[in-house]
């Protein structure tokens, strides 16, 4: 593998800069992209493997030969850039992912076009009512609380758990006038946590594998052991309920709640949601009685398919890999073992079909109108499935380039044992943000965390629950994170937005939490 130093740093921290800057968030990815791919390509056309070796490469180049050497790096690098977009679906699950995405989009305008919305709304609102009658003001308390418990409960899935709650309650959190970027907030900040905190999903699942191969007999029982240290999860989910009940919002996400309240403006102005307002803006049919089952039926079918499929999809590795495993022990084992992709998808496509079904028994749409509508929902969330497309092919070039592996490495030649969990956080932080992805950070620090922790005579629980952790912080600050993309699309935000007014509270959960290990570590 080609050793690319500090430059491996380069694309993703320029394209997240870039995009925090701008707002431009597909300009600046694509340029990310594009830019590691240029260096690439210009390792490639010196005959280079490592940032050492760049001035002789150079040194061996004629004058004639740099002259041209430039135009046809950038053509060359160009080129790659286009075939890494094209390859992202190359790989199944990144597909599924995608499609998931947009299909999600039919999904929403169904509910919406049923009156499933509407009587959703009205049935929450005769349960506000009571609540407001006893405790004027405490509505929008309240419903923030349901989201929050809600984005908690559904753990199977993280993907699942911000798509309902954005769902469910954002025509209820736009009545109440609580901006989109408290939404998305709550979606983010209530599903990778939980999913992590409890195990029985595929993050479980992934992370007892990690450990697996690093040599723990018990992964199931190593993993709980490490959840008591795992502190960020444990301070995102109670800092969302502190700053719901106590009211005290500060930074963006303050300027966002007196803009909703006093000029009842969702979003800035400014803001472009990554939802399209075909899909938010949809009115029931004409004659219809509004019906909240119309709305949960489908929801609750998407949630409880996920396990199923997980099972599903996950049965023969738990035959094949621990047949002496029975009953409730070898469904759990399944369940770990499944796709989330393919769960995902076939999920979402099960919610639609049993949407179909239901509105078609009660004559509320026809199969034509069914169709066109599910196109309709599938065009309005095009800039979602784009932005998902880029989050890959940016993560793709990380992976080409090391930029995971490089800080790991950087920080394992200056650490000391007593600092090994709060080191290990902040690189797990660092390349998560970096990388977009929370489960790629797993796989890269537990297999360097472990056996640095064994051997420097660490605290080897601390230092897994660190590494996790600090995936999870990194996922949550970084506008390339799928689960951040998601959120934002759920509650029809802009996601720089969203990522600008959920940075702060992120930071304050993660300052704690690298206290704690420092701490720990220390005394």
């Amino acid at each position: 593998m080609q050793d690319f130093g500090f430059l491996s740093l380069i694309p993703p921290v320029i394209a997240i800069v870039l995009a925090i800057r701008t707002k431009q968030v597909f300009v600046s990815l694509l340029f990310g992209i594009w830019l590691g791919w240029v260096a690439v390509t210009l390792f490639k056309m010196l005959g280079i493997d490592s940032i050492g070796a760049f001035g002789s490469g150079f040194g061996q180049l004629s004058a004639g030969e740099m002259i041209l050497l430039l135009p046809k790096l950038l053509w060359e690098g160009t080129l790659n850039t286009i075939d890494a977009l094209v390859d992202v679906f190359q790989d199944k699950g990144n597909t599924r992912t995608i499609m998931f995405s947009a299909l999600v989009g039919a999904l929403i305008i169904f509910i919406q076009r049923s009156g499933g919305v509407e009587g959703f709304i009205k049935v929450v609102n005769r349960v506000l009512s009571k609540y407001e009658n006893k405790r004027p003001g405490s509505n929008r308390v309240i419903i923030q609380f349901f989201a929050w418990l809600t984005g908690a409960l559904i753990f199977v899935e993280s993907s699942i758990s911000v798509l309902t709650v954005g769902t469910l309650y954002r025509p209820i959190f736009d009545r109440l006038k609580i901006p989109r970027e408290k939404l998305a907030y709550i979606a983010d900040s209530s599903s990778a946590p939980s999913s992590i905190l409890i195990p029985f999903n595929g993050w479980g699942a992934f992370i007892m594998a990690l450990l697996l191969n690093e040599g723990f007999n018990d992964p199931f029982a190593t993993m709980v052991r490490s959840m008591g240290y795992n502190f960020y999860p444990m301070l995102a989910l109670l800092g969302v309920l502190f700053f719901i009940f106590s009211k005290k919002d500060f930074g963006p996400m303050a300027r966002a709640e007196r803009r909703a309240r006093e000029e009842g403006k969702l979003m800035a102005d400014d803001a472009v949601p990554m939802i399209a307002d075909e899909l938010t803006d949809v009115k029931p049919r004409e004659g219809i009685t509004p019906r909240a089952m119309n709305m949960i039926i489908p929801v609750s079918v998407m949630v409880f398919m996920m396990p199923i499929m997980l099972a599903y999809t996950g049965w023969g590795a738990a035959l094949e890999n621990r047949p002496e495993l029975s009953g409730l022990d070898r469904l759990f084992y399944a369940i770990g073992q499944g796709s989330g992709s393919t769960s995902v998808l076939v999920a979402v496509i099960t919610a639609i079909l049993v949407s179909m079904a239901l509105y078609g028994i009660q004559k509320i749409m026809k199969a034509k109108e069914m169709v066109d509508l599910t196109l309709k929902g599938i065009s309005g969330m095009m800039p979602l499935a784009l932005l998902m497309l880029m989050a890959f092919a940016i993560g793709a070039v990380c992976k080409e380039m090391g930029t995971g592996q490089y800080v790991a490495d950087v920080a394992k030649g200056w650490l000391s044992p007593n600092l090994v969990p709060f080191i290990v956080f902040l690189v797990s932080c660092f390349i998560a943000f970096s990388t977009g992805t929370s489960w790629g950070t797993f796989a890269i620090m537990i297999a360097i965390a472990v056996p640095m922790a064994q051997t420097m005579e660490a605290n080897v629980y601390l230092t897994i629950a660190a590494a996790l952790g600090g995936g999870v912080f990194g996922d949550h600050c970084s506008p390339i994170s799928d689960t951040s993309i998601l959120s934002s699309m759920a509650s029809a935000s802009d996601h720089i937005d969203h990522v600008k007014t959920q940075l702060p509270y992120a930071m304050i959960a993660g300052g704690i939490t690298a206290l704690m290990y420092l701490i720990i570590g220390l005394f």
